[in-house]
């Protein structure tokens, strides 16, 4: 599978679609980078959601977050001569400092586009990896913009958040290490902001479990994916309304065909729902998420009819946060 310098088009979307062999091809690629996150247990946990819950912890990843999976993946895939130009990226948080730390590993240059209002503490790591950082209003158009100018500026390569596909297939990594060690699962659920990990997961679900079902959760003030799916299209009008500050980004075409392809089911959770459940794995699991990644648990428990007595994959994909402005 290649990496392109931009997204795949509306009219190449299948052909852009990475597949399970370009999963197990960026798990050998990036294996010498990445973390191979544990997966912890709660038996409180789940006697109030009613099923047995296995928690991959990314968490734990380095950088903190999944979105290194892909970063890796995408910025290793390039031949050399085009790495040594660069890569562009733009990011609220966790893709940035993925981006910033993998190309600090293969010893390139990495601009990130940062919205204004982006936590302070997800910035900062990107500084901290050595990424030039360059501020835009916070909108796509304008984050959009800065990155052309980037890219004509640079001759670097683009490395979108969640529409490049070997992003997509370097996400896809985690729900592969999850199914390997679980064994059978009987669902696997995970956030959805743009797409990439749900759509990277729903790939290695289908592969290694046929049949089992893909979940995905969405914040109530951020529900593209949810009304995409409802209304048969992809759905661009929406303004994110969420404590949840990874996942407000609009779902992506290629995405979104993930989704239709393997039938994913995107369930909708309040941020006073979503709140909860980070305490409840604070308090009981002692670990560090952020709203973005309990919104899967969250989602679990209040969809309890979906999941009861079975054996579910439950992706944490973040643990950054800003510890002065935690939401309780």
């Amino acid at each position: 599978m290649s990496v392109t310098s931009r997204p795949a088009e509306s009219g190449s979307i299948e052909a852009g679609i990475p597949d399970f062999a370009a999963v197990e091809a960026a798990a050998a690629r990036i294996a010498p980078y990445v973390q191979k996150t544990p997966v912890r247990t709660s038996h409180s946990i789940d006697a109030l959601a009613g099923a047995e819950l296995l928690f991959k912890c990314e968490n734990l990843q380095r950088v903190g977050a999944f979105k290194f999976r892909g970063a890796s993946n995408a910025i290793w895939s390039l031949p050399d001569d085009v790495a040594k130009r660069g890569v562009v990226t733009h990011s609220s948080g966790n893709h940035g400092a993925a981006v910033a730390l993998a190309a600090r590993t293969r010893g390139i240059a990495a601009h990130v586009v940062v919205p204004e209002g982006a936590v302070k503490a997800k910035v900062a790591a990107i500084e901290r990896y050595g990424a030039t950082l360059h501020r835009c209003p916070p909108t796509m158009a304008a984050r959009d913009a800065a990155v052309e100018r980037l890219l004509a500026e640079t001759g670097g390569t683009l490395v979108h958040p969640y529409m490049t596909p070997a992003v997509i297939a370097g996400a896809a990594t985690a729900s592969l290490e999850l199914i390997r060690e679980a064994g059978r699962l009987d669902a696997l659920i995970a956030p959805i902001g743009g797409g990439g990990l749900i759509g990277g997961s729903a790939i290695t679900t289908n592969a290694l479990l046929p049949g089992a079902p893909v979940y995905a959760a969405e914040p109530e003030g951020a529900a593209d994916a949810y009304e995409s799916l409802r209304r048969g299209t992809r759905t661009t009008e929406l303004k994110p309304d969420t404590l949840c500050d990874g996942l407000r980004a609009i779902i992506g075409p290629i995405n979104f065909a993930l989704l239709k392809k393997y039938e994913v089911a995107v369930l909708t959770v309040a941020d006073s729902e979503t709140i909860a459940a980070m305490r409840m794995i604070f308090e009981r699991m002692k670990l560090v998420v952020e709203p973005s990644s309990a919104i899967a648990l969250a989602a679990v428990i209040k969809y309890r009819e979906h999941f009861a007595g079975k054996r579910v994959g439950i992706i944490l994909s973040g643990g950054n946060v800003d510890l002065d402005a935690l939401p309780w």
